[in-house]
């Protein structure tokens, strides 16, 4: 970087980045996962934190599966969240048989990861049935499935795919269910009252077993370890902030299964907030018994305008850098034949990578979460339009008028800037339209890793099966789809003449 783009970033974005800097020591990051008993301890260490009156707390909710929050931990993106003794020993340090709490902290350490003691209840996983069905077959264990192999399973894609989940469970048991169908946690229950399937994976502290009624199935062969709910923190925190880590370290034991069920209850069945149900819970404010609003209300909630400022950030940023990148690699490859097709399958197998997989993988590379890595995986996510429509408008292009550009004496780069790309424009603005669009709804998924925008309130509501919260964030990214679709529209019609237009190459959008 030369010296006055540097004096220019630095100008711009220097006066906002140095007290952010400045204020780092004094922040701690709480991060949660994609549940309601973890946004709720999430608010709870938050609160507390805030208590202890030395750290401005910052709570990064949802942030997904126990992957991307572990590697967010190790990355110092994230200074603590709540965890389960189950889920490290086996899913996080691959280990079998019971837990062991002394070789748990060991192992963490080797990672720069601490373990406080138990918060005062055990959440194991089990599998559950409704009350009528399961007593109508004789299910009462989970070894009992072994004689009904026609029945539904609907488990949680994360279980699906842990360690300790589906796979070790099938082979214990000896179940005769191959292929289960994938739900989302908060969707799960639904699915089951709805008679769409017959089983789920369900927590023991979840609320909706006694509110739909549910029998959970013994687990008679003890292949379930416990799951004691713990923090793990980064192990600079107790002497970074000695006073807000003594306040994480007082919430050991004081959790009990019968107060988290229901603040679980709380939340998903009388629809009350997260921070008021902490707050109850912590008995540093009385209950202010807010409930869950209608449709209109949660749209123009007052954080209405910073997730749009944050969606529209993430938006065009990534967006912009897509083109600044995208339109350079479709001139060559139109322009180089033996470098066309890589860079077409790079770009299109990039398109094909999971966004969660891929920002589990930007996680650790970059060492942060948030802003960094969704935009990175956006810019990604913006190349294939633009590389094919910028490649398709310049193969495209009459090779008579390229001709007559260079008998007219032209050099093949001002035969490239007067002639092909003028009549590739539409082409190319179409690629950029296909990109922003794509992206606006891409986004949304940026706020599983604490990147804001609409998605916080699209989790939100996954994780609360909450379909007024799930609307007031999908309304507002397809009004922004439909509004920047015709943004580009007026756009194509002042940048483009008319002529150029009636001519335009069908484009090529995402596959």
């Amino acid at each position: 970087m030369g010296a006055k783009p540097a004096i220019l970033l630095l100008t711009l974005f220097g006066p906002g980045l140095l007290p952010a800097l400045a204020a780092a020591d004094a922040n701690i990051v709480i991060g949660s996962k994609r549940f309601t008993e973890s946004y709720l301890l999430g608010e709870i260490v938050t609160q507390s934190a805030s208590a202890a009156g030395e750290a401005n707390p910052i709570h990064r909710r949802g942030l997904g599966n126990t992957a991307i929050v572990f590697e967010a931990l190790k990355s110092g993106a994230i200074d603590v969240y709540p965890e389960y003794t189950g889920t490290i020993w086996r899913e996080l340090i691959g280990q079998q048989g019971p837990p062991n709490a002394g070789l748990m902290r060991e192992e963490l350490a080797l990672q720069g990861i601490g373990m406080t003691q138990p918060l005062g209840f055990n959440n194991t996983y089990a599998l559950a049935m409704g009350e009528s069905q399961a007593a109508a077959l004789g299910v009462a264990r989970i070894s009992d499935l072994t004689e009904h192999s026609g029945l539904r399973l609907g488990l949680s894609h994360e279980f699906i795919g842990r360690a300790d989940g589906w796979n070790g469970l099938r082979q214990a048991y000896g179940l005769p269910f191959t292929a289960p169908r994938g739900l989302d946690h908060g969707l799960a229950y639904e699915a089951l009252v709805a008679g769409e399937v017959d089983v789920i994976d369900a927590y023991t502290t979840d609320a909706k077993l006694q509110e739909y009624g549910l029998r959970v199935l013994e687990d008679d062969k003890g292949y379930f370890p416990r799951y004691d709910a713990v923090l793990l923190y980064r192990l600079d925190l107790p002497a970074r902030l000695p006073a807000t880590f003594s306040a994480l370290e007082r919430l050991a034991g004081r959790i009990d299964k019968d107060d988290m069920r229901s603040m679980n209850a709380a939340a998903e069945v009388q629809g009350r907030d997260f921070s008021a149900i902490a707050a109850e819970f912590l008995g540093s404010r009385a209950d202010n018994g807010k409930r869950r609003q209608g449709f209109l209300v949660r749209l123009v909630a007052p954080d209405l305008l910073r997730l749009t400022v944050e969606h529209l950030l993430l938006t065009f940023v990534s967006l912009a850098a897509a083109a600044a990148v995208g339109i350079p690699l479709g001139i060559l490859a139109a322009r180089v034949t033996e470098a066309g097709q890589a860079i077409l399958v790079t770009v299109g197998v990039v398109q094909t990578i999971p966004s969660l997989a891929l920002f589990a993988f930007l996680i650790p590379l970059l060492g942060t979460i948030g802003l960094a890595p969704a935009l990175v995986a956006l810019f990604l996510y913006s190349l294939l339009p633009i590389v094919r429509n910028t490649h398709a408008g310049l193969t495209g292009a009459p090779a008579g008028l390229r001709q007559a550009a260079l008998a007219l004496g032209l050099k093949p780069r001002q035969s490239l800037r007067h002639v092909e790309l003028p009549i590739a424009l539409p082409t190319i603005l179409a690629g950029i339209k296909t990109s922003a669009v794509i992206n606006v709804g891409t986004a949304t998924i940026a706020a599983f890793i604490g990147a804001g925008g609409y998605g916080e309130r699209i989790a939100q509501g996954l994780a609360l099966n909450d379909h007024a919260m799930l609307l007031a964030g999908a309304v507002p990214a397809a009004a922004l789809a439909l509004l920047v679709h015709g943004g580009f529209e007026i756009l194509d019609r002042w940048a483009v003449p008319e002529g150029l237009r009636a001519a335009a190459i069908t484009p090529n959008g995402r596959g």
